[in-house]
């Protein structure tokens, strides 16, 4: 059974359609991505799973539990971090701690919290003293304190610096090792990807696609192009002719050999028997990004 169902959600404001006949599942113990575009309806369908909003038509199902008629059971049993919050800037870290684990049955120990999250350091420090990545931390903490069993973690990495986000991705990776269901949801692709055990898609308020990254791109049949500098002459007719390989170019001193599938090991494999040394090796293939692109006809960002 899985631990969120979510079928043919439906929800309108005004004459805005935010989600328009939304339907996944999310598995015990994956972390479940769900990307899209700035106003594509990611926040507006997981509000509608976490409860927060109640959905025109459809149904959520988390946990056994319905969304809507089971809303305070459900808060004991799923975290959520919002896309947008903020706590009082004088209330510490570990005030804060204390105040949301009086709301839960089951609290889990602020102590070990902090020490997963690295802030040990920080229990008294102000939330305004506080840098955006220990913020972070600590809204991850915050939504992880009442001991939950799926955890929902919105746009967590949006205003982060690169070294902040990264940490921040090892962060997400320790709460599934922690046994935590998470439901990812972001517009940056390179996240999704490392991430992510399954994606679902969402544009214009619908579901584009669900599978893996590595299936999302198998979709669009992407090609590869592999650069290189051969220590020695290759014949272009014999590397145009190897299984897989659509296209050979010559730009000065270096090859540029466009193919699918296996290109790249038949290539080297070539160039091994002829003891030929690809230098400056560099492979450049479709990723989330492009996958996203093929399926929405859209760019992110």
């Amino acid at each position: 059974m899985p631990v969120i169902e979510v079928q043919h959600l439906h929800k309108t404001y005004g004459e805005k359609v935010a989600v328009d006949d939304v339907s996944f599942t999310v598995e015990r113990g994956e972390i479940f991505g769900i990307v899209g575009p700035n106003g594509a309806g990611k926040t507006t369908t997981v509000e509608c799973v976490e409860g927060l909003r109640v959905p025109d038509a459809g149904t959520c199902s988390v946990l056994g539990l319905d969304s809507r008629r089971d809303r305070a059971e459900l808060r004991q049993r799923v975290g959520v971090q919002l896309q947008e919050s903020r706590l009082p800037d004088r209330l510490r870290v570990g005030e804060a701690l204390e105040l949301y684990s009086s709301f839960y049955r089951k609290p889990a120990d602020p102590e070990r919290l902090l020490g997963l999250l690295g802030l040990t350091d920080q229990r008294a420090t102000p939330y305004n003293k506080l840098s955006g990545g220990r913020q972070q931390r600590l809204s991850i903490a915050l939504a992880l304190v009442g001991s939950p069993e799926v955890a929902v973690l919105d746009e967590l990495t949006t205003g982060l610096d690169p070294q902040a986000r990264r940490d921040t991705w090892d962060l997400v990776e320790a709460v599934r090792a922690e046994g935590v269901t998470v439901v990812l949801v972001t517009h940056f692709m390179e996240e999704a990807e490392r991430l992510c055990d399954r994606i679902a898609v969402i544009d214009a308020g619908r579901v584009a696609a669900v599978d893996t990254p590595a299936g999302l791109v198998r979709r669009i049949g992407a090609e590869q192009r592999i650069r290189f500098r051969p220590s020695a002459p290759v014949d272009l007719g014999e590397l145009s002719g190897l299984p897989d390989v659509l296209e050979v170019e010559r730009h000065g001193s270096q090859l540029v050999v466009t193919g699918r599938g296996a290109a790249l090991q038949t290539v080297t494999s070539f160039l091994a028997r002829r003891q030929v040394i690809a230098g400056d090796l560099r492979v450049d293939q479709a990723g989330l990004d492009d996958a996203f692109v093929a399926l929405t006809g859209k760019k992110m960002g």
